[in-house]
């Protein structure tokens, strides 16, 4: 879904002609899942996913289809990709652009961020998750430092606009005060 500086929808476009051509600016959405001890899951990018494959990231991210609101976008998306049904919480959106060199395409994207809860297993779709981790979020705020090339560009914005607001702190002290509830399908 194209959209406008305002999120206001503009027109569609398949999901790789979006990203072609220094990108056209398109609705989507990152989740970060905590658990009960406020760390937070990252997954590692597929080796086949078509650009920035490998890469560290959120817990899930998407772009909701045509007609389809964004909190009900995510939730889908994260037990299409993580097997998981949760409840999250829209927290705040930002825009931001990308160019991965290796595929020549490029992010742009007002990009909604939603906060979770998960307890139990996870069922990650090995076509789009290599790996997974759970991380305290000050180690992770240290690595991403030290290590930016490892993490996705979006990741590391959406993380700095989240402990810029607290709610790393807020979730490593209560969960439930900085995010929804969720459950395992």
């Amino acid at each position: 879904m194209l959209v406008d500086e305002s999120d206001r929808p503009i027109g569609t476009a398949e999901k790789i002609e979006a990203h072609r051509n220094g990108g056209r600016l398109h609705r989507a959405f990152s989740i970060f899942l905590f658990d009960g001890d406020g760390r937070l899951l990252l997954q590692q990018r597929a080796a086949g996913k078509y650009h920035f494959p490998l890469l560290w990231t959120n817990s899930c991210c998407g772009h909701p289809r045509p007609g389809e609101d964004v909190r009900g976008a995510a939730e889908r998306r994260t037990r299409e990709e993580l097997g998981v049904d949760v409840s999250l919480r829209h927290a705040f959106a930002f825009i931001y652009a990308a160019e991965d060199a290796a595929s020549g395409l490029t992010e742009h994207e007002y990009d909604h961020v939603l906060l979770g809860r998960l307890e139990g297993p996870l069922r990650p779709d090995p076509d789009e998750v290599g790996a997974v981790a759970w991380w305290d979020p000050r180690e992770l705020i240290r690595d991403v430092a030290e290590r930016p090339a490892t993490y996705t560009p979006w990741f590391r914005q959406a993380l700095e606009h989240i402990a810029a607001r607290g709610m790393l702190e807020a979730a490593g002290s209560s969960p439930e005060s900085a995010a929804g509830r969720a459950t395992t399908s």
